[in-house]
Parts: C-alpha cells; structure tokens; sequence
C-alpha cells in the first residue's frame, strides 16, 4: 500500500514540475510525503519479515 502511495505522490511530483504551474514550492512537499510513504513501506516490509 504504502509503495503505491510512493509511487503515485512521485509521479504527481513530476507531473508538477513539468507544467511549471508550482505555485511557489508547495509541490515539493509531493515528493517528501513520497519519501516518507518509501519508507514506511520499506519498515513494514522489514516488520513482516522479522528483520526489525
């Protein structure tokens, strides 16, 4: 779950960037929820597999 949340928060990043239509840098925080949802998905991959 959390690495499609990643992946879709990325792409929307992206998509931001390249229209130009920012809005001042609020689009970036589009890419630090992405990088958190990476690394939620990575602790609970790490939690199901008994490695944390």
């Amino acid at each position: 779950m959390y690495w499609t949340m990643g992946i879709i928060l990325m792409v929307l990043w992206v998509m931001g960037l390249i229209t130009g239509s920012t809005e001042g840098q609020w689009v970036h925080l589009l890419l630090v929820f992405s990088l958190i949802a990476f690394v939620l998905a990575v602790a609970s991959l790490g939690r199901r597999r008994g490695l944390a």
